[in-house]
């Protein structure tokens, strides 16, 4: 069963549980799969994270533009979307992931940075943020 079919079933279940936040959000994220599918991406966790990455995104500018009731809708969107994805790795498991990276890469200063990168991010599969891992990258490498 793909991500789409898990989504449409829940969404089934929110529609009868009259759960009009989830439903909205759901809806959206389906719609976001069906067009993605639709141009040939097959990556449904890309999708998620590009869509729980712009209700974070935009719940920061509800903030900064002083509407909290605003950032708390995107942040509730958010925490729904973020259900679908795998779950995020600790800091711990992120920081054995960069060391072995630099360790692979030879890396020795912060200019080889992208190197490292280049090297964890597959590792990572989306599991962290890529300024996680960018800020632990810069904490190893001593920049």
């Amino acid at each position: 069963m793909t991500l789409a079919d898990t989504v449409k079933q829940d969404l089934t279940s929110a529609m009868k549980a009259r759960e009009s936040e989830r439903v909205g959000t759901l809806r959206l994220v389906l719609s976001e799969l069906q067009k993605a599918a639709k141009e040939g991406n097959d990556d449904e966790q890309a999708v998620l994270r590009r869509e729980r990455k712009r209700r974070l995104e935009a719940a920061e500018a509800f903030r900064k533009g002083d509407r909290p009731e605003l950032a708390e809708a995107e942040e509730a969107e958010a925490q729904i979307i973020a259900a679908y994805l795998p779950a995020e790795l600790g800091d711990d498991e992120l920081r054995q992931i960069v060391e072995a990276a630099v360790a692979e890469s030879g890396a020795t200063s912060p200019k080889d940075m992208g190197q490292v990168m280049k090297a964890a991010m597959p590792k990572v599969g989306g599991r962290a943020d890529g300024k996680r891992v960018s800020a632990i990258v810069k904490e190893v490498l001593g920049a």
